[in-house]
């Protein structure tokens, strides 16, 4: 009987004001079938024909599937009627945040190492003053830098996040690549931070937003996601002060050219591996064939298990696309000298400009990613320690190729010197592909060389007496 009926259903009217001025309501429906196994999990489905019996339905699925693949999670589903490719993005976001708003939050997070200025926190804190976050809810402020937190204590803004409840956290990255602050299993964690990939933030199985700081600080005094312009407050105004506080005193000069520094290392602290040069042929076996948008977090994750190993290479190699095959890194040392390959979809490496997320992977004996796009930063990456990434001519050739399908490239130094067209073999089907790169003839002889550091000193060498 527990699984017959659904927990609970909720059926609601949302307003939508639509690009051309009218207000039209849309029937959505919000239904959590089960809950025996964890919080409830699942999507928004938006079509014309939703109805209760189908969100209902769905719901089930869930907690069947989750059950199944035994995650600690119940079914839920959520959808709306109506008919988004007669919509415009605009009002699709629209009706999303409307639909959302009033779900309930486990942590409101504030702040990132990357981007949020004095201004971010002064505007949460002049939401929050005078008043308390709801008791259930994490209300994490992680400052930009020192120079940050410095400002908002020296502009009183700092003792009204705190008196309202906020926990200050030390300025870093913390929170965002999951050093700390990560939020309960299936819960929703509303973040300022500029990523939210699975499992970055720590919790495998998060449901990590992305918001404005805003709507974290509105949603942390009501407890759920709220539209702050719903608050009974007049918008706060920060005017940035005159003057920025900068402490120079906490500058430390480089030490004078001549000067002998002792570099010291823990036992954690490993230097580089040196990488061989490009090889005249590559052949290996394809040790994971991946889809579209895997991002480096998926590649090499960060997170308080994992980062302590950031000056360690062969220990942190370990968990090389442990998110999507905890198998990868056992298989790939037993071809780390002989090379292998990874063959991935549209936009690979998405995320992070996370080095690691080549370091690790080359560290293995991966020599060549083949994909149909890749990811800018993560491309250059893989170029500069000494993996050739190389895109498919045919899109339609990554279906052709299977994982553990042996690929060969003979004559590759000179393939890539000659031209941007590269003809890969694949040995166990015995058919080829084109692929092609894209590098210039800077990074050719980067590649080439094995890694831009190789280069690097090579031509160092070359100009000592």
């Amino acid at each position: 009987m527990l699984l017959k009926t659904p927990f609970r259903e909720v059926k609601v009217e949302v307003p939508v004001r639509m690009d051309d001025g009218s207000l039209r309501v849309f029937q959505g429906y919000r239904i959590q079938h089960s809950g025996a196994r964890g919080p409830a999990k699942g999507g928004i489905r938006y079509h014309p024909d939703v109805d209760a019996d189908e969100i209902r339905a769905l719901a089930e699925v869930m907690t069947w599937k989750t059950a199944l693949v035994d995650v600690p999670f119940g079914g839920a589903k959520g959808g709306v009627a109506c008919d988004p490719i007669q919509m415009s993005q605009p009002e699709l976001e629209r009706l999303t945040r409307k639909f959302i708003a009033g779900k309930e939050i486990y942590q409101a997070y504030i702040g990132s190492s990357a981007n949020p200025g004095l201004r971010d926190f002064a505007i949460a804190a002049l939401m929050v003053e005078g008043k308390q976050v709801q008791e259930r809810v994490s209300f994490d402020v992680n400052p930009t830098s020192r120079q940050i937190l410095e400002n908002l204590v020296a502009l009183g803004l700092m003792e009204k996040l705190i008196h309202a409840g906020a926990r200050l956290h030390q300025a870093g990255c913390n929170g965002c690549i999951g050093m700390g602050q990560a939020p309960a299993t299936g819960r929703i964690s509303l973040r300022t931070v500029p990523r939210n990939f699975p499992g970055r933030s720590g919790t495998k199985e998060d449901q990590v937003y992305l918001c404005s700081p805003e709507t974290a600080a509105a949603s942390a005094l009501t407890g759920v996601i709220t539209d702050p312009r719903t608050l009974d407050m007049e918008y706060p105004r920060f005017a940035e002060p005159n003057g920025i506080r900068i402490n120079t005193a906490m500058l430390v000069a480089p030490a004078k050219q001549d000067e002998i520094v002792e570099l010291e290392k823990g036992p954690n602290i490993r230097p580089l591996p040196a990488f061989d040069s490009l090889p005249d042929s590559l052949e290996g076996p394809v040790l994971l064939k991946v889809g579209d948008d895997v991002s480096t977090d998926e590649i090499l994750p960060a997170g308080a298990r994992v980062l302590p190993y950031r000056s360690n290479i062969p220990e942190i190699s370990k968990f090389t696309f442990s998110q999507i095959d905890e198998t990868y890194c056992k298989r790939a040392l037993e071809y780390q000298t002989r090379g292998s390959f990874v063959v991935g979809g549209d936009n690979y490496g998405q995320g992070s400009s996370r080095e690691h997320a080549a370091l690790g992977p080359r560290y293995l004996g991966l020599r060549c990613v083949i994909a149909k796009s890749f990811a800018r930063i993560h491309w250059q990456n893989l170029v500069n320690f000494g993996i050739l990434p190389l895109t498919f001519v045919n899109r339609d050739d990554w279906e052709k190729i299977d994982r553990d399908n042996v690929l060969a490239i003979s004559d590759v130094r000179g393939a890539i010197q000659r031209g941007s067209k590269v003809t890969v073999m694949n040995e166990t089907k015995k058919e080829s592909y084109e692929v092609e790169h894209s590098m210039t003839s800077r990074q050719v002889e980067m590649l080439s060389e094995g890694s831009l550091l190789n280069l690097v000193r090579r031509k160092q060498k070359t100009l000592e007496p």
